[in-house]
Parts: C-alpha cells; sequence; structure tokens
C-alpha cells in the first residue's frame, strides 16, 4: 500500500515520545515519581506483584549508576586535565575557586559531626564495614587502592584507584595532539550523554526507591530525609553567607554583603530553578558586565567556573559520605576528616554537568572509609529522592560563587594597585 506524503514524513513515534518526555522538566518529573511512590508504598505495599515490579524498578535504576559512575569518573577527569588550558592572569581567580571548594567540604564534615544523621540502608550482613583504626590505616589503604591495577579498579569500582589512574593518564595526555585530546573529549561527552538517558529515567527509579522505602519503613521515613535535607541545606547557606563574604573580605577589606547579595539575586536565583550550572553561563557573563569587569579574564573564568568551582557539590558529597558512615558505625577522626575533605573538593571539580552529576562521585568519597560500592550506590539513590531541593541549592550555590569570586579577583587586583572599588558597581 502506498503511503500518503503526510504518513512519509512522519517521524519514528518512539523518538518522538522521549523527545517530548526529555523536555518536561527533570524536576517536575522527579516530584512526580516521588509522590506516586510514596503514595503505592502507603496504599499497596502488599500487593505482591506490584510490589515486585516497583521494587525492580528502584534497583534497576541503581544498578544502572553503578555501572555507569566509575568510567564516568574516568573519562571525566582525563579530560579534564588533558583539555585544562592555563593562563598567568587566572591564577588569582583559580585559587579562590579551589578555596572555596575546599572550606565547603571541611565546613560540611564539621556540620556532620555537629548534626549525624543515620539513614535507612539495606547491608548485607556478609560484607564487613569497619571502622579505620587510624590515620595509618587510612593513610595505608588509600595507597593500596591508588596503585591498584587501572582494569581491575575499573572492574571493582575502586575509585581511589580510577581517580589516581585517570589524574596521571590526563597530565600526561597534556602533551598529547589536539586531536588525541579530542577523542578523550568526545568520549567524556558521549558518557556524559549516557548519564543524561539514565538519569532522564530517574523519575521511574526514585519512584520504585520511594516505594519500597515507604512499604517497608512508613512514611516515617521522610522525616530521616528531611534532616538530611536540613543539614546540606544549611551548609550551602552557611558558605553562601559566611565563608564566601569572608573570602571576599579577606581579598578586597569592603563589606562583601552587597556583592553577595547580588550575585545571589541575579545568579544564584535563576540557578536554582534551571539546576544547571552551564546553562546559567549567559547569565554570569551579563553580570560581570553590569559589575564592570574585565570581558577577557571573565570570558574564560565563568565557563572554567561552571567545570571546577563547585562549593556546593563538595557540600553533598562530604555529608552524604559522612551519614554513610554514621549508619555503618564507622568513626572517623580528624585526620581523616580533613582527608575526606580534599578528597571531596577534587571528586566535585569533576563533577558531571547534568543534573545529580555530583551524587555519581558520593562512592569515590565512601571509597575511602571501606563501604561496599552496593551500600554507596543506596546512598546515591536517597541523594537523587532528596534532589529535587539538594540538586537546586546545590547549583545556586555554585554558579553565583563563580561570579562572586571572579569580581573578588578583579576587585582584589585593584586595590592591590591603589585603585578605588567602588560599591556603585555593586548595587546598580
Amino acid at each position: 500500500m502506498k503511503l500518503s506524503s503526510s504518513q512519509g514524513r512522519k517521524g519514528n513515534p518512539v523518538k518522538e515520545l522521549w523527545r517530548k518526555w526529555d523536555n518536561i522538566s527533570l524536576i517536575k518529573r522527579i516530584v512526580v515519581g516521588l509522590i506516586i511512590g510514596a503514595i503505592l508504598g502507603v496504599t499497596c505495599g502488599t500487593v505482591p506483584g506490584l510490589s515486585d515490579v516497583l521494587t525492580l524498578l528502584g534497583t534497576l535504576f541503581t544498578s544502572a549508576l553503578k555501572a555507569i559512575a566509575p568510567i564516568l569518573v574516568f573519562f571525566l577527569v582525563i579530560s579534564a586535565l588533558a583539555n585544562a588550558k592555563t593562563s598567568g592572569s587566572m591564577s588569582t581567580i583559580v585559587v579562590l575557586y579551589i578555596i572555596s571548594t575546599f572550606l565547603a567540604a571541611l565546613v560540611a564534615v564539621i556540620a556532620s559531626f555537629i548534626f549525624p544523621i543515620e539513614m535507612t540502608l539495606v547491608v548485607d550482613p556478609s560484607v564487613e564495614q569497619s571502622s579505620p583504626e587510624g590515620i595509618g590505616e587510612v593513610l595505608s589503604s588509600l595507597v593500596a587502592s591508588i596503585v591498584a591495577n587501572p582494569v581491575d579498579a575499573l572492574v571493582n569500582a575502586n575509585y581511589l584507584g580510577i581517580l589516581a589512574w585517570a589524574v596521571m593518564l590526563g597530565v600526561a595526555l597534556r602533551a598529547a595532539k589536539e586531536a588525541t585530546k579530542d577523542v578523550f573529549h568526545n568520549v567524556a561527552d558521549a558518557i556524559g550523554q549516557v548519564v543524561h538517558w539514565i538519569i532522564s529515567l530517574a523519575p521511574f527509579g526514585i519512584m520504585g526507591l520511594v516505594f519500597t522505602a515507604v512499604s517497608t519503613n512508613g512514611v516515617e521515613i521522610f522525616t530521616e530525609y528531611g534532616q538530611l535535607l536540613l543539614v546540606l541545606v544549611g551548609c550551602m547557606l552557611f558558605i553562601a553567607f559566611v565563608v564566601n563574604p569572608a573570602l571576599v573580605w579577606v581579598n578586597i577589606r569592603k563589606n562583601p554583603y552587597p556583592l553577595v547579595w547580588r550575585c545571589i539575586k541575579e545568579s544564584g536565583l535563576t540557578a536554582f530553578f534551571t539546576r544547571s550550572s552551564a546553562a546559567n553561563i549567559p547569565v554570569n557573563m551579563t553580570l560581570c558586565r553590569k559589575l564592570g569587569l574585565d570581558e577577557d579574564n571573565f570570558s574564560v573564568s565563568i565557563p572554567l567556573g561552571a567545570t571546577i568551582n563547585m562549593a556546593g557539590a563538595s557540600v553533598t558529597i562530604s555529608v552524604m559520605t559522612m551519614t554513610a558512615c554514621h549508619t555503618l558505625g564507622i568513626a572517623v577522626d580528624v585526620p581523616t576528616a580533613v582527608i575526606l575533605s580534599v578528597l571531596a573538593a577534587v571528586s566535585a571539580c569533576g563533577a558531571s554537568g547534568v543534573a545529580g552529576g555530583s551524587l555519581l562521585l558520593i562512592p569515590l568519597a565512601c571509597s575511602l572509609f571501606g563501604i561496599s560500592n552496593d551500600v554507596a550506590m543506596q546512598v546515591v539513590g536517597v541523594g537523587f529522592i532528596i534532589g529535587v531541593i539538594q540538586d537546586s541549592c546545590e547549583t545556586a550555590l555554585n554558579s553565583s560563587s563563580d561570579v562572586l569570586l571572579t569580581a573578588t579577583a578583579e576587585y582584589r587586583a585593584r586595590r592591590l594597585a591603589g585603585q578605588e572599588v567602588s560599591f556603585a558597581d555593586w548595587e546598580k
């Protein structure tokens, strides 16, 4: 039978359905999945067939994340280091980015000591989760993991080994031809696309995870999630309104809050709703122009900040890892906590550009304490459940800090050169 011209032009219905699904805001899809999962967990928790199907959805989602995360970390770090551009004029901005990200992780670890949170996890009793005896055991385990066979590290999700080999390969590839670097960049982009596809299906996975949690533990499980969310958001607010302003004051010796409020209002607010530092780059560029900053600087520092200035991500990684430690009864001493802060800051700098990308780096930090990948991925699943708010706050902090620290570096240079730093630039 001959097709009409209109039928011939009709696209693939599966692709069209996926496009429509992907165009719906992820946060809206996750909220719907969360609500449906909670309702079904309360009303249909004992229905055998339905229970098995929904539990399977949650298992498939966490298994997919568990499978892709090691490869994602490996190629992201290699690509970032191999393609990194250096510039003398950027040194102050890069240093501020690194300090801010480390301080964020340190604040998160301290907050986790003050407000220890435990979450409900399924732990295999045959897998021993023991506390490190001290800094010596931690360092010994750290070195053993770092020098592991790279193939073995990928197969067994040894994130410390993956990170170490990725760093060495990334640095070595800096001397390679641009075509070779492009290959790793393209592979990293391709893996990022796969992660995007998996996370696009997060509403179904979260529906299954919430159903299992509610049907097993009751609606009280949301109290647990709420406490965890309070610690996460509280840390991010402390970074935004205490730590970052202190960094600004140290560098420019003026009241930092007019500049802080301006960045949060014009950058952080839009980043909160877009949940993407990359998508917020044009907004940040416009704000930098309004602040009278040098375009030669901010045209480089703003895209760079969307990659390595990840205070919000380091908070998420640190708090979620410390929560896993508290849940499993793993004691964390002060030196180990400092190592965790450094590791979280380094991990955050490699956070994927997709929504929820920082959650996939939690297993890397958990591996410092010998926490199994199965348990770590359950923590990631909890992260996706609370990610409706957590990821929005994280992105708002990350993106607004890009402008704040870029402006701080330039105003510091003006101050050292004897030029006046005007409040008028901040309040226009």
